[in-house]
């Protein structure tokens, strides 16, 4: 038996009936009938079916849930659904507002089907249809409640929750009711319409309303027509968004309007209290799925077509087909699913002409109340065009459906993103019906219209984009380099540390070190295989555990030398395990990326692209007024065949990046082991890990967890002070893994001659790719932002996204004019800086001396009973601040390794930085280490590559720089330092000839490599035959004076704050810290005066140095307590100020500096209390704080309030967990 219900039928949201079930199944009727999709569907046969025709009976069967006792219950069941049929014919029926009528339901014998597919299954809906799901109400068959006593509860459950639905929505059209009668009364002059009359105009309506809908057509007949079943489907079909009604043709069935309703003006208003009960009646569950900016399950979206894209490039097709049906089934999963998901699998099936599984897949959107997207259609036309077989009618009814969903061929052209042959098959497809198609051609992009800019993009004929100093054959040949250079995704370059002498100390641990590497990698190399082994095997009920397919994107080597890469540059001190698994999963995600790339044969067509983009900066080529964005836009927009530069692959979550790095960092602490006599053969060897997982617990004071390594090699945890487990504190653990002492004495002692990068950390070879979109730019392969975020936030590229192009042009424009600047390295002074590093640094000079010049850590037993508890608080003060120092030194010391070593590696280079901005717009060089914005050291190394003659002013401006670098006559004229600097000549010459044997003068400047540069540069220039000509490419320094206050003083039109800063002319220079710690000084010698002790002992001590950082700093909100840490920093490092005050000097001081700048700068407080109180009100309205810049750049600030949950705990219990936690494996 099978129950069929003539009139009521469950349909998809958002759907007509013709459009979710007619035209796809016609669309690929050629095909075989679905059989292993979850839903599965039966047409009627009639003939003309395929002429638009509607069809007779219509049924679904739902086998994603199996019930158990399938067999004992089926009779139940099929009476149960006639209840909730019943149930729901009795709602109809009993609702004032609508007169649906309908035919009985019956029993129709079938024939017998197998188990599997029984019709019991069929009571599953599907997401979307909550509006529509039956509800049973009193059981017309006597027989069935009394097979299943418990059927008496099912109705009365589903007939309270249809009383309370009705009551709800009866509320609401009442008023919204009652709000109509006002107007049509009103508009007919007096004439009234009780409100019967307008539940039975509403009765007698001839629209294809939803069963419950609110939404109403006036009429004045008193009659209606039964609705037809078809008329009934239509109604059912589209729960979340009702069509409007329609007036039909036949008179007898038309819903007669009033008189009094036929002015325009009346019915504009009828039209608008419609569409009000029109939106209110949506459920909107169809806006959850497609608005990005409010779906609160974006990020496991994401992570749906991440595993998806996975699975289909590794080929694990059975996987990803799996893994859709999983989710599609189970309908509390199925809102993870959008209509990319879907896509991802038709490209997949397109790629192999399978038509009928396309056909599949159309069926499952359809049924997840989705609607097809341009890319649904083009992987069907891709299909198609790789199917000879395919006949021109099946396209045509294609294209026929793309124009009934509002979509058109141009769309696909336009918007669709191809990989390797896409676009010809869907082109080729096309074709077959449209012989005469041409792709459109892309519009022009329009003029940048902003005031600020409009006349630079308008008025530019007579302008040439400048060349660079490099012909077009040479510009090729280093693209070529930087490709194969980014699709290794790393390189190895040579330590500076390599030049020290080599000792047989050092011979010993190399060869030690590469011995165990060996080893390590073959260990790691099994425990992935292994791994893989039993994650691919085995079945997780909890999908977001798998991560199987990531581990299969890569070769099994390529994540091996990820991890050992990793394992070499973790600190001694240890690092935390969420950045070690995000720099893991980071570097995987960048390497599939560039893989995806050349699988989607990109490459070719990007050094197609570039080799004609670099015609317009060879100098050996016709010159032009082009921008580097237009010509880059115009050179793809020619070569639009072939795959898209761009692509369309789902960018990872940051759940993804850190659950796929956790699992690797898990195989490094479990594998990695070595003997614990390695060094010491005399010992009783074992093994022993190379790398602990430890915890670490933070509150509102730091926990201390005392760890140490006995002879035993066991983590032991003796001392957690039990009053900071306060229950009014919060507590947040924090994993952290350190490496072991043995393998850190080892990797000191071998200094390794080689360090390995990762690939966009080296600068670029070539010109960088120009930005334009905010998706495109920079490097060749690596993905880049155009802006920088915090992590987890997108509301920074949702709003880039949606800006018009031509209003970032100017952006845009600003950072590809800034990373086609070319650089060279100054040879000379790198070689005495990585003497210096190489002979334990020096402090003074910037120069970070090893690890091995740190203080010794104190070492103590806290169980010792010879120590009073003073002596083991300051010990354990004294062992804190040693490791401190000694982190501190590791990480300098390091990160001046790393920007030595690469300067060293492209000291024979020319090279370029790729930037992007940050969320305010400032920009910022890509390349992390080495750039123009890093320290005194990497700006004193950094040359511009294309030089200029210095002309009749250049040497001026030489020695004026100078002196600016030195820190000295602040308060001088131009003119003054000039004649300084002509002063100390002598000086200058002798820095340049004998910089660490002569007087060393260089070294007391504020920025003294920078200085010694600059006196190289002036020896060189004024000893050449004619300075005018000599050819110079040292870059001169030009920086506002504390650009913030700048800006406040003309925004408040404060005279005395504008000449402060120089916005003013003057004689002379302005100086406005020297300015403030003058100010401050007058307030400090009046409280003198008056016997305050503080202020005498502040007497010579204030300086133009101590007050500088806070007075920079206040206008971007530093508060008292931020001032008061740095003015503290400060006065520590005056060696002869008594420390015992220095709490209540920076106490004193930072109140006299804010004191001084309230007097300098009148209205400068008074605009940023106003800023900060717009903003406060801003987000307390729950919105945050949003504008445009002049240059159309829309800001978003990505400031949130954290909060602090409180966990409720027993220290004891706790201290018992926390031991269980923390184990160390020995065998």
């Amino acid at each position: 038996m099978e129950v069929r219900s003539v009139d009521v039928h469950l349909h998809m949201v958002g759907q007509t009936p013709e459009v979710a079930c007619l035209n796809f199944t016609q669309l690929w009727r050629e095909e075989p009938s679905l059989t292993t999709a979850p839903c599965r569907r039966s047409l009627s046969s009639q003939p003309g079916a395929e002429q638009g025709n509607t069809w007779t009976s219509y049924k679904r069967h739902y086998s994603a849930i199996p019930k158990k006792d399938e067999g004992n219950k089926r009779l139940w069941e099929q009476s149960h659904l006639l209840d909730v049929l019943e149930a729901r014919i009795q709602q109809l029926q009993s609702d004032v507002l609508f007169d649906v009528k309908h035919s009985k339901v019956e029993f129709l014998k079938i024939p017998q089907r197998d188990k599997g597919h029984s019709p019991s299954k069929s009571q599953k809906t599907l997401l979307g249809e909550k509006t529509e799901l039956p509800k049973a109400g009193q059981s017309s068959k006597k027989g069935a409640a009394m097979d299943n006593p418990s059927s008496k509860t099912h109705i009365s459950r589903w007939i309270e929750k249809l009383k309370r639905e009705k009551w709800k929505r009866t509320s609401k059209q009442s008023f919204l009711q009652h709000n109509l009668h006002d107007k049509v009364a009103k508009s007919s002059k007096g004439k009234s319409i009780k409100k019967q009359q307008a539940a039975n105009s509403s009765k007698s309506s001839a629209s294809m309303m939803l069963p419950g809908s609110s939404m109403k057509t006036i009429s004045a007949g008193q009659s209606s027509k039964p609705v037809t079943k078809q008329e009934h489907a239509t109604a059912a079909a589209s729960p979340v968004s009702p069509p409007k009604p329609t007036v039909p043709e036949n008179s007898s069935e038309a819903a007669q309007v009033p008189e009094e309703l036929s002015r325009d003006a009346e019915l504009a208003e009828v039209e608008e209290l419609e569409q009000m009960i029109k939106q209110w009646s949506s459920t909107g569950s169809e806006k959850v799925i497609e608005d990005k900016d409010v779906n609160r399950d974006a990020d496991t979206q994401l992570n749906v077509c991440c595993y998806l894209e996975a699975c289909v490039f590794t080929g694990d097709i059975e996987r990803a087909q799996r893994y859709l049906l999983f989710h599609h089934r189970n309908l509390s999963k199925r809102k993870t699913l959008t209509i990319s998901s879907y896509n991802i699998m038709m490209r997949m099936w397109a790629k192999k002409g399978s038509l009928h599984h396309i056909r599949q897949l159309f069926i499952l959107v359809d049924e997840a109340g989705l609607k097809p997207s341009v890319a649904s259609y083009c992987s069907a036309l891709e299909c198609m065009g790789r199917s000879p077989e395919n006949s021109p009618r099946v396209i045509s009814r294609c294209l026929r459906q793309m124009e009934e969903d509002g979509l058109s061929v141009d769309d696909v052209f336009r918007q669709c993103m191809f990989r390797q042959d896409e676009r010809d098959m869907v082109l080729k497809a096309v074709r077959t019906v449209q012989p005469d198609y041409e792709p459109p051609a892309t519009a022009e992009n329009p003029v940048c219209s902003l005031p600020l800019v409009k006349d630079f993009y308008t008025q530019r004929e007579e302008v040439r984009y400048p060349k660079l100093d490099f012909s077009l054959s040479d510009l090729q040949d280093r693209f070529k380099h930087q490709l194969s250079l980014e699709q290794a995704n790393s390189i190895t370059i040579d330590s500076v540390e390599a030049m020290k002498p080599v000792t047989e100390s050092m011979i010993r641990m190399r060869k030690l070190l590469a011995e165990q590497r060996v080893h390590w990698q073959k260990n790691l190399l099994q425990a992935l295989r292994d791994s893989k082994l039993i994650l691919g095997k085995s079945k997780l009920r909890n999908w977001k555990t798998d991560i199987y397919p990531f581990l299969c994107i890569l070769r099994d080597e390529d994540y091996v030398n990820i991890m050992l890469q990793c394992l070499a540059n973790l600190p001694p001190s240890g690092d935390s395990l969420l950045n070690m698994a995000k720099e893991l999963g980071t570097r995987v995600h960048n390497m599939f990326c560039i893989q995806q790339k050349n699988h989607s044969q990109m490459v070719e067509k990007l050094a197609c692209i570039y080799n004609s983009y670099a015609e317009l900066l060879a100098k050996d080529t016709k010159s032009n007024n082009i921008l580097p964005r237009e010509q880059w836009n115009r050179l793809e927009m020619e070569r639009s065949a072939g795959p898209s530069l761009l692509s369309d692959d789902a960018s990872w979550t940051p759940v993804l990046v850190i659950q796929l790095g956790s699992f690797l960092v898990d195989l490094l602490v479990r594998e990695l082991k070595f003997q614990n006599n390695i060094l010491n053969p005399t010992q009783e060897k074992k093994l022993i890990p190379a790398l602990y997982h430890m915890y670490t617990f933070r509150s509102n004071r730091q926990v201390s967890l005392d760890a140490r390594l006995d002879r035993t090699d066991h983590l032991h945890i003796f001392a957690i002070q039990r009053k900071t487990f306060s229950p009014k504190r919060s507590l947040c653990e924090i994993g952290f893994i350190k490496p072991h002492p043995i393998l850190m004495q080892i990797q000191s002692e071998a200094t390794e001659t080689k360090l390995t990068f990762d690939s966009y950390v080296m600068p670029m070879l070539c010109p960088p790719v120009p930005w334009t979109s905010p998706k495109s730019g920079a490097y060749l392969l690596t993905p880049t932002k155009l802006m920088r975020t915090v992590e987890g936030a997108i509301q920074h590229q949702h709003l880039l996204e949606k800006c018009r192009n031509e209003d970032l042009h100017a952006v845009l424009d600003s950072l590809n004019q800034l990373s086609n600047c070319a650089w060279k390295i100054n040879k000379p002074l790198l070689d005495i800086i990585i003497s210096i590093f190489n002979d334990k640094g020096s402090e003074k000079l910037d120069v970070p001396p090893p690890v091995s010049e740190a203080p010794e850590i104190p070492r103590f037993n806290p169980h010792d009973s010879s120590y009073t508890p003073q002596e083991k608080a300051h010990l354990k003060r004294e062992v804190l601040k040693a490791k401190k120092k000694f982190g501190e030194m590791h990480s300098l010391r390091m990160d001046a390794l790393y920007k030595l070593s690469i300067a060293n590696h492209v000291r024979d280079e020319v090279f370029w930085f790729p930037h992007n901005m940050d969320f305010r717009g400032r920009t910022y060089p890509c390349p992390p280490y080495f750039n123009h914005l890093g320290s005194d050291v990497t700006r004193a190394i950094l040359l511009f590559a294309e030089g200029k003659p210095l002309g009749p002013k250049g040497l001026d401006w030489l020695k004026i720089h100078l002196v600016n670098l030195t820190g000295l006559k602040k308060r001088s004229s131009l003119a003054g330092r000039l004649e300084y600097a002509n002063t100390i000549m002598e000086d200058i010459l002798d820095s340049a000839d004998h910089p660490l044997t002569g007087r060393k003068w260089w070294m007391n400047a504020d920025e003294p490599w920078q200085t010694l540069a600059c006196c190289m540069e002036i020896a060189n220039a004024s000893r050449s035959p004619d300075h005018t000509k000599f050819i110079s490419h040292f870059p001169v320094h030009q920086d506002g004076s504390c650009n913030g206050l700048q800006h406040y003083a003309a925004l408040g039109r404060d005279v005395i704050g504008a000449t402060s800063v120089n916005l003013m002319p003057c004689e002379v220079p302005q100086d406005v810290y020297s300015s403030v710690a003058q100010q401050v000084e007058e307030f400090r010698a009046r409280d003198a005066a008056k016997g305050l002790k503080i202020a005498q002992v502040l007497e010579g001590f204030i300086s133009r140095k101590v007050v500088k950082q806070t007075v920079m700093t206040v206008v971007y909100g530093v508060t008292r307590y931020g001032g008061r840490l740095q003015i503290e920093k400060r006065l520590k490092e005056i060696d002869d100020f008594p420390k015992e005050y220095i709490w209540d000097a920076s106490h004193y001081l930072v109140h006299q500096v804010f004191s001084s700048l309230k007097e300098m700068f009148t209205g400068t407080r008074e605009i940023q209390d106003w800023l900060t109180e717009s903003a406060r009100l801003i987000a307390k309205s729950g919105s945050t704080v949003e504008w445009v810049t002049p240059l159309g750049l829309p800001i978003v600030q990505p400031y949130h309030r954290t909060r602090n949950h409180v966990v409720s705990f027993n220290p004891r219990k706790f201290c018992q967990m926390l031991r269980s936690r923390v184990m160390l494996v020995i065998d």
